[in-house]
């Protein structure tokens, strides 16, 4: 589960991270006061959705007076972002945060978060922050810093001094940047986090260091442990065909292609995927129905697949353990039917009682096509979703 900055940064401040002062609001109305409470000068107004690249999108704006401020909150809010991370539907920006404007003297990049490729916790650090981050990471990986960290121990002194001398910043804020780097990956561990970012994190004209931007992202599988983090969960920002499929008990994430697949184990959807895209093909989604779904909820899956305009034929493979094949066949009929099922079917059934799901299909009168390999039912839904 992703949230948006400010309720990031609130979060954050509680564990010590320093943040600059700032207001979140809902409507145009909010905004009496705002610029007073934050002293006057010079602040920032933040389009709030959970994508990065805002800036460059149009959603950040530096106001140098009360009337700019409103001028941009009147602008950025409603709007349609448009920006890497959010494709080219956009995101509407249904919230803002006012914060106080910070003299910067250097910009740097630091997160904490589970590096699969050592299965340890780690902190990656950058000395160039702000909004080319991922650039600096494909072009100069060798600039990216980064420190395992034993959950028993923390992040330790030693570190944070190796950091400081690494970033580049003077020896006086040391001691700071442990502090904070300690702060974040409490946060990670007691909030249960997947990711904590700080981009940029700013070294400010007194040599302070502030946290400028705060990004968060939780284990949902945690989210019982965690009720006022639950709470912070902006339904608007997320992807409504996946909402709907969990609520039904269904692993569902929606992609860019034109492929739809029904699939049962997370493994196997994903190796779907993959001979989709090997075939030529991209995948509209990644959907696992489960080792125990029944004829309601394989109706739901296609009903999802359905409602992606971008779907343009649909690939079902399903290896029958627990889940038998007959029964799944019969699942799948059901569904075709009380869908009024128009696309293109490629239907793939091996494991318990396969040859009779088969049969069942063949005997159906329904135009569905079979396959026997995965190779084989990924050549025809690509030409069928082709044609």
């Amino acid at each position: 589960m992703k949230i948006h900055e400010y309720q990031a940064k609130n979060l954050l401040k509680d564990f010590g991270v320093p943040i600059s002062k700032g207001f979140a609001i809902q409507n145009l109305n909010e905004l009496d006061g705002v610029y007073k409470n934050l002293g006057g000068g010079v602040v920032a107004v933040k389009a709030q959705i959970h994508a990065g690249g805002r800036g460059k999108g149009g959603g950040v704006k530096i106001a140098k007076s009360e009337a700019d401020m409103k001028k941009f909150a009147g602008e950025i809010l409603g709007m349609n972002l448009i920006t890497h991370q959010t494709g080219a539907q956009g995101q509407k920006v249904r919230s803002l945060y006012i914060e106080a404007g910070t003299a910067i003297a250097k910009e740097m990049y630091l997160a904490v978060l589970l590096d699969r490729e050592t299965s340890r916790l780690t902190l990656i650090a950058a000395a160039e922050g702000g909004m080319d981050i991922e650039e600096l990471a494909a072009k100069s990986p060798e600039k990216i810093l980064k420190f395992q960290i034993d959950p028993t121990l923390g992040f330790r002194a030693f570190q944070g001094r190796l950091l400081g001398y690494g970033l580049g910043i003077p020896d006086s804020t040391h001691t700071e940047l442990i502090k904070l780097c300690q702060s974040l990956v409490r946060a990670y561990m007691e909030l249960d986090a997947s990711l904590v970012e700080i981009n940029p994190l700013v070294l400010n004209s007194e040599n302070r260091l502030i946290a400028l931007d705060a990004k968060m992202t939780f284990d949902d599988n945690a989210l019982y442990r965690h009720k006022n983090i639950l709470e912070l969960r902006d339904v608007n920002e997320e992807d409504a065909l996946e909402l709907e499929a969990a609520e039904t008990g269904l692993n569902y994430i929606s992609l860019d292609g034109t492929v739809g697949c029904m699939v049962n184990g997370a493994g196997l959807a994903m190796a779907t995927m993959d001979v989709i895209k090997l075939a030529g093909a991209e995948p509209s989604n990644f959907l696992d129905v489960g080792g125990g779904a029944n004829t309601e909820q394989v109706t739901k899956a296609f009903q999802i697949i359905l409602k992606d305009k971008k779907v343009r034929a649909i690939l079902v493979n399903i290896f029958g353990g627990i889940m038998k094949c007959d029964i799944i066949a019969n699942g799948i009929l059901e569904a075709a039917k009380i869908t009024k099922l128009s696309l293109p079917l490629v239907v793939r059934l091996q494991g318990t009682n396969a040859k009779e799901g088969l049969a069942i299909l063949a005997k159906s009168g329904l135009k569905i096509d079979t396959a026997e390999t995965m190779a084989e039912a990924a050549e025809k839904v690509v030409k069928a979703a082709k044609g």
